[in-house]
């Protein structure tokens, strides 16, 4: 076990069985002109953190540790889209209607592929998630299983919806959660702090929360 600087306390990693997962790193809520800036949000808030991402992603792949990505995304017929999730507020665009970079959110289309600065390499995994988390009508906890994963570290967006929302549900799964904070952002800078807080509350009643450069040192030693 190797010990990661982290907040509440110091995270006890196990590197046989760690995994990185990467939340919805898509051009369509980091560029201008996709689904995230047609709902009013300023998406250079997404873009800035990803040198971070990478950074991140390349330690792992240097380490030979396993990589997940994740996609939210929704069939073309719009199948797995509930007529809720669809109608909500009043946006410009929404889910499944054509934009910039083709129909919104659905599976295939360029605003759906995550950035190229950040795209997965060959044996890494791609989960197509429908819902705000991944293990959601996905089968991410099947593939976690089957490689003996107990321990994931996050990055990512949002920090509060997403990001948190898939912490959560690894949470109630027995998995040991870790946050790299400069990997992950949000569209309203007091969200993200909450979320950080909220984790890491209570003796990590979440998870923990970790800066980036300390657990690229840490896997690396």
């Amino acid at each position: 076990m190797i010990e990661i600087k982290a907040e509440p306390f110091a995270f006890g990693a196990k590197i046989d069985q760690i995994a990185l997962i990467v939340i919805d790193m898509q051009r369509d809520f980091a560029e201008p002109g996709g689904f995230g800036e047609s709902l009013g949000n300023d998406v250079s808030r997404i873009t800035k953190i990803v040198p971070d991402v990478r950074r991140l992603i390349e330690g792992f792949r240097k380490a030979g540790l396993p990589i997940i990505h994740t996609m939210e995304c929704h069939r073309p017929d719009l199948s797995d889209l509930p007529k809720a999730k669809r109608n909500r507020g009043n946006p410009l665009l929404r889910i499944g209607d054509e934009g910039p970079m083709g129909r919104i959110l659905v599976a295939g289309e360029l605003g759906t592929a995550i950035l190229p600065e950040l795209a997965p390499i060959n044996g890494e995994i791609v989960i197509e998630k429908p819902g705000k988390g991944a293990f959601y009508a996905t089968d991410l906890g099947d593939i976690l299983k089957r490689r003996g994963i107990t321990q994931l570290v996050f990055a990512g967006v949002t920090t509060e919806v997403c990001v948190q929302t898939t912490m959560r549900e690894a949470n109630d799964r027995g998995y040991e959660c870790l946050l790299a904070e400069e990997a992950t952002e949000s569209y309203f800078p007091e969200f993200k702090a909450a979320a950080i807080a909220m984790i890491r509350a209570q003796g990590a009643i979440v998870g923990w929360t970790a800066h980036v450069d300390d657990i690229l040192e840490a896997i690396h030693a």
